[in-house]
C-alpha cells in the first residue's frame, strides 16, 4: 500500500438535483463506441454472419453498463477519479494506464473510415487517408479553441446522437420486412440462420472486439469518472475542470493530496441513495438503451441491405454496399445522407476518443507528479497529449497503414484485455475505499465477476489463437 501526505476536507454531500439536470455524461460515453462497435463491427459481423449474433451486442452494453456505474459509485462518494485511487492501490498502475490507453486507442481507424466515408460522398475514393490526417488535425483544433473540454463534447455528441438515430430508424423500418423482424428476434436470443449463439468459422478477434466495443471500451470507461467530476455528480461538486489555456482558465488539480469527505449519518446516506438511484436511471436511458438501439438497427439495417451478398468481408465495403441499396431501394439523396451520417459519427467518435484518453493519460501523469511533490499544467499536458495522439494517427496513416476496420479490430483486442484489468481493479478499489454502506450489494458484484471470467477467458482464446498457433 502507498502511504501519502493526504488531506482531507470533509464537506457536506450534496442534494440530487432532478434527473433532467444530470443528463450528460453518459452521452459522452455512448458516443465513444458510435463509430466503432455500432457502425462498423456488429455491422459487419450482421452482414456476415446474419443476425444471430446481435444477443452479444446487447450483453456487450449490459456489461458494460453494470462495469461503469461501479466507476461511478467511486466517484460519487470521494470526489475523484478513480485513478486517484487505484494510484493508492499500488503506484505503478498510472503508468500502466498512460501506456494501454495510448497503445489502445492512438490506432486512427474511426477517421479512417470517416475519410472513406466522407470521400465517397464527394467523389474521393483514393488517398482518403488524406482527409483522416485533415480529420484529425481539426479535432485538435475545436478542443484546442474551445473554452470547456466537457461542454465540447457533451453537446457534439447529444446532438450526433439525436440526428442519427431517429435517421437509422427511419431507414431500417422503410426496408425491413415481415422476415426480416422475426430474425431479429431470433438473433436476440441467440438463434441464427443454422447456429446457435455464435456461427461456425467467424474469427474470434472480431467478435471479441465487438463485444469489446459494445459501448466505450477499453480504458475509455473509467473515463466516465472524470466526466461526471466535471458535472458535479455528489462529491464531484467539489472537484476541478480542464479549460483551454486560450480562453479558458489554464490550471487545473488532480486532487490527489486532498481529498474531500463527507461525515456517516443518515442525512448524507439519504442524499447518496437519492444519487444513486438518479445516476442509475440516466445511464440506464442514456447508455444502455441508446446503445443497444443504435447496434441492434445499424446491425439490422446492414442485414437486411447487404446480408448474403459478395463483398463484405473486405474492410468497410458492406458500408458502401449499404449505401448503395439504400439510395436505389429510397433515394439517392437518402444514400449520400447516410454516408455523411456515419462519416460525422466516426468522426465524433474519434474525436471523443482521443479526448478521453489525452484526459486519461494526463491525470495519471499529474497524479504522479503530484504524489512527489513536482509542479504541472494540467490545460498544457492535456493539449500536448492530444497533438502526440494526432501525431501519432498521422504517422501510422502515412506509413501506409490505412485500412480501417484492421486498426480498429487491434486496438480492440488491446482493449478487450485492458478492461479485464480494470474491471479487477475498480472491484477491489471499491471494497477497500468505500464504507460498507456505500458498497455495491451481492447481485452487483456477482456481475462483476461474470465480466471478470468472460474477458478472462476470451482474451484467453484470442491470445492462443493469434499468437501460440
Amino acid at each position: 500500500m502507498l502511504k501519502t501526505n493526504t488531506k482531507t476536507q470533509t464537506k457536506p454531500f450534496p442534494k440530487a438535483p432532478r434527473l433532467r439536470q444530470l443528463i450528460g455524461p453518459s452521452f459522452i460515453l455512448i458516443g465513444l463506441g458510435l463509430g466503432s462497435g455500432e457502425i462498423i463491427l456488429w455491422p459487419y459481423l450482421s452482414s456476415n454472419y446474419g443476425m444471430g449474433i446481435i444477443w452479444a451486442a446487447v450483453l456487450g452494453v449490459s456489461f458494460q453498463f453494470f462495469m461503469n456505474m461501479e466507476i461511478e459509485r467511486y466517484a460519487l462518494v470521494k470526489g475523484e477519479s478513480v485513478f486517484v485511487g487505484f494510484n493508492r492501490m499500488w503506484r505503478g498502475l498510472p503508468y500502466w494506464f498512460m501506456v494501454s490507453s495510448f497503445i489502445g486507442f492512438g490506432w486512427p481507424g474511426m477517421s479512417a473510415a470517416s475519410a472513406v466515408l466522407i470521400g465517397k460522398v464527394f467523389g474521393i475514393e483514393q488517398n482518403t487517408h488524406y482527409i483522416a490526417i485533415a480529420l484529425l488535425i481539426i479535432t485538435g483544433l475545436l478542443f484546442t479553441i474551445g473554452p470547456s473540454l466537457y461542454k465540447i463534447v457533451e453537446t457534439f455528441q447529444k446532438w450526433i446522437i439525436l440526428i442519427s438515430v431517429p435517421f437509422i430508424t427511419v431507414i431500417t423500418v422503410l426496408l425491413a420486412k415481415a422476415a426480416d423482424w422475426s430474425a431479429l428476434g431470433q438473433g436476440l436470443v441467440g438463434i441464427g440462420d443454422g447456429y446457435t449463439f455464435v456461427p461456425e468459422g467467424i474469427a474470434l478477434a472480431v467478435f471479441l472486439s465487438a463485444f469489446a466495443y459494445a459501448g466505450a471500451g477499453g480504458n475509455l470507461n473509467l473515463a466516465q469518472s472524470l466526466y461526471i467530476k466535471d458535472k458535479g455528480y455528489g462529491m464531484g461538486k467539489y472537484a476541478g475542470k480542464i479549460a483551454s489555456p486560450i480562453t479558458g482558465k489554464a490550471r487545473a488539480q488532480v486532487s490527489a493530496s486532498t481529498q474531500v469527505s463527507f461525515e456517516s449519518n443518515k442525512e448524507n446516506t439519504a442524499r447518496f441513495k437519492q444519487w444513486w438511484k438518479k445516476i442509475n436511471t440516466e445511464h440506464a436511458i442514456v447508455f444502455w438503451f441508446t446503445g443497444a438501439f443504435t447496434m441492434t438497427m445499424l446491425a439490422f439495417l446492414a442485414y437486411i441491405t447487404v446480408h448474403g451478398q459478395s463483398g463484405t468481408k473486405e474492410g468497410i465495403d458492406f458500408i458502401l454496399l449499404e449505401n448503395g441499396i439504400i439510395s436505389s431501394s429510397i433515394a439517392p439523396i437518402v444514400g449520400i445522407i447516410f454516408l455523411l451520417v456515419g462519416g460525422v459519427m466516426l468522426l465524433s467518435t474519434q474525436i471523443g476518443v482521443f479526448e478521453s484518453c489525452s484526459r486519461i493519460i494526463v491525470e495519471n501523469i499529474a497524479i504522479r507528479r503530484e504524489s512527489v511533490g513536482k509542479q504541472y499544467n494540467m490545460s498544457k499536458m492535456f493539449y500536448a497529449t492530444l497533438w502526440l495522439f494526432i501525431l501519432f494517427g498521422t504517422v501510422v496513416m502515412m506509413a501506409g497503414f490505412n485500412e480501417p476496420r484492421a486498426l480498429i479490430v487491434l486496438g480492440a483486442v488491446i482493449n478487450a484485455f485492458a478492461m479485464l484489468v480494470h474491471l479487477v481493479l475498480t472491484y477491489f478499489l471499491n471494497r477497500r475505499e468505500l464504507a460498507k454502506e456505500f458498497q455495491p450489494v451481492w447481485w452487483r458484484k456477482t456481475i462483476i465477476w461474470v465480466e471478470i471470467a468472460f474477458f478472462a477467458v476470451f482474451s484467453a482464446i484470442v491470445f492462443w489463437d493469434k499468437v501460440m498457433k
